[in-house]
């Protein structure tokens, strides 16, 4: 009996069927086709249990021969299991089911309303809110912008981008659509490192082209700077302005590579590298190793690209690293036009977990410290920042301009936008709405003039979010935020403005020679130098 109903039941059961409908084939109902397709079933099964029985690699499937197969089919589908019928609505895993919702309302032109009230609890820690005001505002202009750079090619930016997304990582119809609806927006869309594509230029939106450690798209044959190309390719009009890549959130410090059976013809051609070979992204630069390096590529690309914007992008690691980049800034007085700062929270198609969970700063604490040392060093009117990271909503927006930032961008939102339902598998090729993937089977269902207008509609009802909030502040403008207006519950008795929470630095205080309230900076700010990213004990 133990043989029957112990974990041999499946297979035991599978070979008496089998037996039986041998038995049965070879006699009266021998001309019934369903009885020779089930014998031939359960004969396969229990040469399947046989299998698992002797195999040595699967001590479970050798346990529990058949049965033990449901585990990993289970477990294939716990996480559309979990998505769909266990996940809360609050669970950020990374989105919650309540933040996409939103997003594909918005992006449908959906009212993106909640009835019966919030389903957030007010007095949990780490609650946050903005503060409104009984006399609220009426702002005419919604169209928000903040103006990058110096002369005939200053940009004027609008307050939500896209962040970068690279064609290879994305599909063609992808990159088109994000592009297309930028246009229609009138924002600006990052290429991310896979550079400059013709399906950017296709979609004839605002773009700002990102420079990566491998260089792709302004690269010679054994990966290192090409003014000329470059050159070239940054003073057309669709390009805006140039972003340096220096690391990113999800995955600082490392590098990447895209293996060779996935760089195909086009993405070779894009990157300005060979078809069907390893393409590596190294961890750090060639082109540069110290701050004031650092500072004379940036103006070299400025200079090259006809006097565009140039700025730099980074996940915060070493505080220190960022004061020398600032003190080499005032030393030379060569300015960066903009800095992009990105919140370890960020996301992108693979990284290993240690890098995603345990490494780099989260975004507003590094937003807050590169805001103080702008402000410190003096340079905070020259140099721009955007905050990229995890923000979704139009508060979250709010919250970032608030604590530093003068515009946002986005990624993995507009990718909600275009239809990405967070089934979390970027990386295998087998996106199932088509946008992660280069296979022509899987994007072909990607439509690029329906998702364009959907990308414009999240910006545009976004930014009237934000518009809405202003007003309920009685505020004029996200100019007008400071971390005064943002509110955070710290515990059921204790309910802290920003401004109190986060160390605060004068403008031009570290100039100045004045102590400072934030404790990096009055560590080591007299102990960098614009000629090393070390520090000085």
């Amino acid at each position: 009996m133990s043989l029957i109903w112990g974990r041999f039941a499946v297979w035991f059961y599978s070979i008496i069927l089998f037996l039986a409908g041998l038995v049965l084939s070879l006699t009266v109902l021998a001309d019934m086709q369903i009885i020779w397709a089930l014998t031939a079933i359960f004969a396969a099964l229990s040469l399947l249990g046989l299998y698992d029985f002797t195999q040595k690699r699967r001590a479970v499937r050798a346990n529990y021969p058949l049965l033990g197969r449901m585990r990993y089919i289970l477990e294939s589908i716990r996480p559309e299991l979990r998505q769909y019928f266990w996940e809360a609505d609050t669970d950020e895993l990374p989105y919650s089911r309540n933040q996409r919702t939103m997003v594909y309302q918005r992006a449908k032109g959906i009212l993106a309303a909640r009835p019966l009230g919030t389903v957030l609890d007010n007095y949990e820690e780490d609650h946050n809110w903005l503060n409104h005001s009984m006399v609220p505002s009426h702002i005419e202009n919604k169209d928000f912008r903040v103006v990058v750079g110096e002369g005939k090619h200053k940009y004027k930016c609008a307050l939500l981008n896209i962040s970068g997304t690279s064609f290879g990582a994305m599909s063609p119809p992808a990159i088109q659509a994000l592009n297309a609806g930028a246009k229609l927006g009138g924002f600006a869309h990052n290429t991310g490192e896979g550079s400059y594509s013709k399906y950017h230029q296709a979609g004839g939106g605002d773009v700002i082209w990102q420079i990566s450690t491998g260089y792709f798209g302004c690269r010679t044959k054994d990966g290192k700077f090409d003014p000329k190309t470059f050159s070239k390719v940054a003073k057309n009009d669709q390009i805006k302005m140039i972003e340096i890549k220096l690391s990113q959130g999800a995955k600082p410090g490392h590098g990447g590579m895209l293996l060779a059976p996935k760089v195909t013809p086009e993405i070779a051609e894009t990157r300005g590298i060979e078809p069907y070979s390893d393409c590596i992204s190294p961890p750090r630069h060639s082109e540069f190793s110290t701050p004031r390096e650092l500072l004379s590529f940036a103006d070299k690309l400025r200079n090259l690209s006809g006097g565009k914007p140039v700025g730099i992008k980074f996940c915060l690691g070493h505080p220190w690293e960022f004061a020398a980049i600032a003190k080499a800034m005032v030393e030379t007085d060569i300015c960066i036009d903009f800095v992009t700062v990105d919140g370890a929270e960020g996301g992108t198609g693979a990284a290993p977990v240690e890098f995603t969970d345990h490494l780099g700063c989260p975004l507003r604490d590094a937003l807050v410290y590169v805001d103080n040392t702008l402000k410190g060093a003096g340079l905070r009117q020259r140099v721009k920042i955007a905050a990229s990271g995890k923000i979704v909503s139009g508060y979250d927006i709010i919250r970032h301009i608030a604590l530093g930032a003068d515009w946002c961008n986005m990624a993995r939102p507009f990718m909600f936008a275009l239809g990405c339902i967070q089934a979390r598998d970027c990386a295998s090729g087998e996106c199932p709405t088509g946008l992660a993937t280069m296979n022509p089977k899987r994007y072909r269902a990607v439509d690029i003039n329906e998702r364009a207008q959907r990308i414009a509609n999240f910006q545009h009802y976004s930014i009237e979010a934000v518009a809405e909030m202003l007003e309920a502040a009685g505020l004029n403008g996200p100019h007008e935020l400071s971390r005064r207006h943002i509110v955070r519950r710290l515990s059921n008795s204790q309910i802290l403005l920003a401004d109190q929470i986060y160390p605060k630095v004068e403008d031009g205080a570290l100039l100045r020679g004045e102590e400072v309230a934030d404790p990096r900076l009055a560590v080591y700010w007299d102990r960098v130098n614009p000629d090393s990213f070390a520090f000085t004990s």
